[in-house]
C-alpha cells in the first residue's frame, strides 16, 4: 500500500505541475473548471483505490 501511496503522491504532484502550467499560458475560465473536475476526479480515484485496492469496492 505505502507503494501505491508514494507513487500516486508523485503523479498527482506531477500532473499539478503540468496543469498549472499550462493554466498559467491559456488563462480561459472554461479550462480551469475543467481541470478543477480533471483533478478531483483524479484525487477521489486514488483515494478508492488506496482504500478498496484495483479491483473495487465490489458496488
Amino acid at each position: 500500500m505505502s507503494k501505491d501511496f508514494v507513487a500516486g503522491i508523485i503523479g498527482i504532484v506531477m500532473v499539478i505541475a503540468f496543469l498549472g502550467i499550462m493554466l498559467w499560458w491559456v488563462t480561459i475560465l472554461p479550462l480551469a473548471i475543467i481541470m478543477a473536475g480533471v483533478m478531483a476526479l483524479l484525487i477521489w480515484d486514488w483515494v478508492n483505490t488506496l482504500r478498496y485496492g484495483v479491483t473495487g469496492s465490489g458496488h
